[in-house]
């Protein structure tokens, strides 16, 4: 690979946990850390990933980190805190994790305001919701009667979706992508300001939805990461990225005002 095809890559931040994990060389610690399978498909789509771990939020250093990178990814997790949506907690909705749902909600608003790639995935997609308005429903086999969205132990199911005809998720994965691989006791009930379903489970749980104000805002209930096969909506995603990141390379054109004010201050041809 040649040094200007490394410069060119998109460089994507990825949100983590901040759990306490077991080690072989460390021992017992908390740790900032985030399975691989988020990291491959970004690497084969060509964008550069890294990590970044919960931490108090500051409005000037949130600003200075998005107008850094080119793509944002918050991907799966714990529950989203229901005080955020207004609710009491069920009981089958984890212990919040507020850190991170306050740093992630911070990224996310940060990345629509500059219009920077965002996908958010499981967890994200219902912060994404959330921090745009919306509700969720905390746990799913009260609505629709059975656990088949949440295997248990560790574990995907595989269903089929129906794909938004026209959506930008049409556009990558087609209208038939066949079944995808869940694992959520939770979904987006009430949709947030702005945001438009685009993909939906048998039963009309809401599976994908879509921020179309934005050149690429999309939340993903099912987890594509799982999908070594297919990695369209990565592919997608990384090519925004790298939009947004040759687009910093260009300089502004700049506004008939200025253009206007530039030549006053030139003063009258010589001549």
């Amino acid at each position: 690979m040649h040094a200007t095809d490394a410069a060119m890559k998109p460089v994507i931040g990825l949100t983590t946990y901040l759990e306490q994990a077991g080690t072989d060389g460390c021992g017992t610690v908390n740790a900032a850390f985030l399975p691989e399978t988020y990291l491959k498909p970004i690497i084969a789509a060509g964008g550069v990933p890294i990590l970044l771990p919960p931490q108090p939020v500051v409005a000037d250093v949130v600003e200075m980190l998005i107008g850094r990178l080119d793509g944002l990814v918050v991907p799966g997790g714990w529950d989203v805190d229901p005080a955020l949506y207004g609710q009491a907690p069920h009981p089958k909705t984890d212990v919040p994790r507020q850190e991170r749902d306050a740093w992630e909600q911070a990224l996310i608003q940060e990345a629509i305001r500059q219009d920077v790639p965002l996908l958010c995935i499981c967890r994200g997609e219902q912060l994404l919701n959330v921090t745009l308005g919306g509700t969720l429903h905390q746990h799913l086999p009260d609505v629709v009667g059975n656990g088949q969205y949440q295997p248990g132990g560790y574990n995907f199911n595989r269903i089929p979706v129906e794909i938004k005809a026209g959506s930008r998720l049409e556009q990558l994965i087609g209208s038939n992508p066949g079944t995808v691989p869940v694992s959520h006791h939770q979904a987006v009930d009430k949709l947030g300001d702005g945001l438009v379903a685009a993909a939906w489970s048998e039963d009309q749980v809401v599976e994908a939805i879509e921020y179309p104000a934005a050149t690429f805002t999309m939340g993903i209930q099912w987890h594509p990461e799982e999908l070594p096969e297919d990695f369209g909506i990565f592919r997608g995603f990384v090519e925004a990225a790298r939009g947004k990141f040759l687009s910093r390379l260009v300089p502004a054109a700049p506004s008939s005002v200025s253009a206007e004010i530039n030549a006053s201050l030139a003063g009258p041809p010589l001549g």
